[in-house]
């Protein structure tokens, strides 16, 4: 703070002082100010007076002491001149000095004006200082604003404008008046477009985040796949050592709680992390911006077109022959599926529930659809297979993330018939090649690794392995074994593929009764049947036993069927249509043996030529006679060897009832009009041959009853007493079976003439002897 000036209304005091002051110093200290006041005052002439006044009084002081005290008096005129002297040259220093003063009192004058003027300007340059300070405070929280978008911390830029409206701009534009209006307005009208950069900034991140969640779909597809497949083999562990725990499918309570404790989160592992931080960011920035809605659609849009990307229109999935490109469709869906799903979870206000399940519903329509073109050029069951693992697998990780696969469970059934159906195709061709290339023949079994495939194929009560001897024959030919392995192929391979994860047991258990009722009708039996035109008993035999064996496998695989049935099918029993039909045609094959074998007798009793007016009688059975018996013997001990015993005793008593009615109408022929007794006799010595055969044969007894009636005519045409016939208690003793019309036709025959037996002479029988090769 500046000292004010000292002012003097009467100058006298000050010059008395400024005089007497002891010390030069003190002289000019004194003067200045005097000197100053006077001039600024305009009195500087009161101060010369003042002066003037002063030397007068001293003048005077001096001539009354001169008066006085002369010598003192000339010493202080002396004194007083020096001081005139002085006071004369202060006097014209002082008028100097009151120049300059003057000079600088105008300079100060000026200096002082400039001054004042500078005050001002320094005044608006303060103001304008001030000014472009609040204006660098806004213009540095809009650069700040821009950074912050810049640095990608999209929220934060939107405080900060928030806060310069809040701060800055909207008590500035309130005042009109104010050096920054014109600013202030500008930068609130840019706050908009400055709202709308950093929406487009984030919705820019936003797009490059959809781009590569899109561009990861696959792999976190495969990843979950994977995740899927490692808790099914945990599951297939813990089902092996609890059988209890194989009755819960994955995904079920039980699963899912004993497989707590293996955590592992397909969205964030050591392979792939997906980061919903971009997402967060721009629905909180869209929320503060009050566009939450249009967020929403537009999320919602983008996310329909990245669907239609991931899913192929027209491709065919199997041009290559594998599920290679399945594979990656079904990855890709699903990854983009957990995408959507976990989007829902974490924010759900930008997707909803039924948002994600109609996306998830045109996702499944779109693979059905996809899936279906590309099945008409499939024509492997192997392909098949993998299609529905494929689709198992996906269905059991869609089904771990809370989706609806009915859909595509449903569209199983489609894969099921196709797969059953090509194997229906591949195994009748299969069976076909066996039936059309057996070679009808028992088949021989030279080890005991052979016998035990065999046995551990086929359907067949086999002996133990210890009492078998080999080479071994076995009782059917190669198509049995052949056709019982495809059986438990066709149905191992139907199995495994309802195994995992198909909810339809009714139609697995209806498509496999129905398709192994089809082979085994429409092929096996079929073909064994049209072989029973053969004229080769062995053959026939040969396919009365596959028939007889075929039937046991039929029921085999009835019991094996309700076993394998599922719990939710209906019960009851289930009855094969080829178990009826090989049994109907086993009757069939046994009246072809009949028909055979009595062909054959039929031929052999035709050769019997008997000359029923024998000159002689014969002395042995006739060769027709014991070339039927060594047949008769001969087929039982080869042929009919691997019937059972049943059957064969069956045959053999339909071939003697059959033989003994052939033998029994031979003297019945309308040709033979007489009988001899040693006609009689030839007769009756092959009815005893028969009989001999017969009696050493199993079942004799029984099979004996069908040569009664031969016998007791042979006995009557041989009695000497033919009225007993006719004799009704005697007839029913002796000739019982001798039928009541054929009786009396024989013994109208009889005749007791023989004829001596012509001379042949003797070119005539060199003739005869040339002509059968006698000698």
């Amino acid at each position: 703070m500046s000292r004010k000036a000292q002012t003097w209304d009467n100058y006298d005091p000050a010059v008395n002082e400024i005089i007497l002051a002891p010390t030069d110093s003190e002289f000019l200290d004194q003067l200045i100010p005097v000197l100053k006041d006077a001039t600024t005052t305009g009195r500087v002439g009161a101060l010369v007076q003042s002066l003037s006044q002063y030397a007068e009084d001293r003048e005077g002081d001096i001539e009354r002491i001169g008066l006085t005290k002369h010598e003192e008096f000339l010493a202080s005129v002396n004194q007083l001149q020096q001081v005139r002297e002085g006071t004369v040259a202060l006097t014209a220093e002082i008028l100097d000095l009151n120049q300059s003063i003057q000079a600088s009192t105008e300079k100060l004058a000026e200096q002082k004006q400039a001054l004042v003027n500078t005050r001002g300007v320094r005044q608006n340059i303060t103001e304008v200082s001030d000014a472009l300070a609040e204006s660098l405070k806004i213009l540095h929280a809009v650069n700040n604003a821009h950074e912050l978008i810049r640095k990608k911390k999209y929220y934060a830029a939107l405080k900060s404008l928030e806060d310069l409206q809040n701060e800055y701009l909207v008590p500035i534009i309130q005042n009109k008046y104010t050096a920054q209006y014109k600013l202030a307005d500008m930068i609130q009208k840019s706050i908009p477009s400055s709202q709308k950069a950093i929406s487009e900034a984030v919705m820019s991140d936003l797009n490059t985040w959809l781009f590569h969640i899109r561009e990861s779909s696959q792999f976190l597809g495969e990843v979950a796949f994977f995740h899927t497949h490692t808790r099914r083999a945990r599951q297939k562990e813990r089902a092996e050592q609890n059988e209890m725990l194989g009755r819960f499918k994955l995904n079920s309570a039980i699963e899912l709680v004993f497989d707590e404790n293996n955590d592992f989160d397909v969205l964030n592992n050591e392979e792939l992390q997906i980061d919903f931080t971009p997402l967060h960011e721009a629905l909180h920035i869209h929320d503060a911006l009050g566009q939450v809605d249009r967020f929403r659609a537009e999320y919602a849009a983008t996310r329909r077109q990245q669907k239609d990307l991931i899913i192929p229109s027209t491709e065919n999935l199997f041009a290559n022959d594998d599920d290679d490109g399945l594979k990656a469709l079904l990855e890709s869906v699903a990854g983009f599926a957990i995408i959507e799903k976990a989007t829902m979870q974490r924010a759900p206000m930008v997707r909803s529930t039924l948002d994600v399940d109609e996306l998830w519903d045109s996702m499944c329509q779109a693979i059905i659809r996809i899936i279906s073109k590309s099945l008409e050029g499939v024509t492997a069951a192997e392909l098949l297979m993998k299609i529905k693992e494929d689709i198992a697998l996906f269905i059991q990780t869609m089904e771990g993330w809370g989706y609806s696969a009915s859909m595509v469970n449903n569209f199983q059934l489609v894969l099921f018939n196709k797969y059953a159906e090509l194997l229906q195709r591949r195994f009748g061709e299969d069976f076909q090649e066996i039936v059309s290339t057996d070679d009808y023949m028992p088949m021989t079994v030279k080890s005991l690794d052979d016998y035990n495939q065999v046995v551990s194929a086929s359907f067949f009560d086999e002996k133990p392995p210890e009492v078998v001897t080999f080479p071994t024959v076995l009782p059917f030919s190669k198509m049995y074994p052949m056709c019982c392995i495809n059986i438990r192929n066709f149905a191992s391979q139907i199995l495994d593929f309802t195994r995992e994860n198909f909810d339809h047991p009714n139609v697995v258990d209806e498509t496999l009764r129905t398709t192994l009722d089809r082979l085994l009708t429409d092929i096996v039996c079929q073909s064994l049947v049209e072989r029973l035109n053969s004229q080769y008993l062995g053959q026939i035999v040969q396919i009365l036993t596959n028939l007889e064996h075929f039937e046991v496998a039929c029921r085999e695989l009835e019991k094996l069927l309700i076993q394998a049935r599922s719990s939710t099918s209906a019960g009851g029993p289930i009855n094969l249509r080829a178990t009826e039909l090989f049994r109907s045609h086993k009757k069939t094959a046994e009246k072809r043996i009949f028909e055979l074998v009595n062909s054959k007798i039929d031929d052999l009793i035709d050769t019997s030529d008997y000359d029923w007016m024998a000159p002689t009688a014969p002395t042995q059975p006739s060769s027709y006679m014991v070339t039927l018996t060594r047949f008769l013997e001969n087929i039982m001990v080869s042929t009919l060897l691997g019937l059972p015993r049943e059957i064969k005793e069956l045959i053999y008593f339909d071939a003697l009832s059959h033989a003994a009615n052939k033998i029994l109408a031979l003297p019945l022929s309308d040709e033979v009009k007489k009988i001899n007794p040693n006609g009689v006799a030839a007769m009756a010595l092959d009815v005893a041959h028969l009989t001999e055969f017969v009696s050493k044969l199993d079942n004799a007894f029984m099979l004996e009853q069908n040569l009664d009636e031969l016998q007791q005519t042979v006995a009557l045409m041989q009695s000497d007493n033919h009225d007993e016939f006719y004799d009704i208690s005697t007839r029913n003793k002796k000739y019982g079976r001798v039928d009541a019309m054929n009786g009396p036709i024989l013994l109208e025959k009889l005749t007791q003439t023989v004829e001596n037996p012509p001379k042949i002479s003797a070119p005539l029988a060199m003739q005869f002897s040339s002509r059968f090769g006698l000698r």
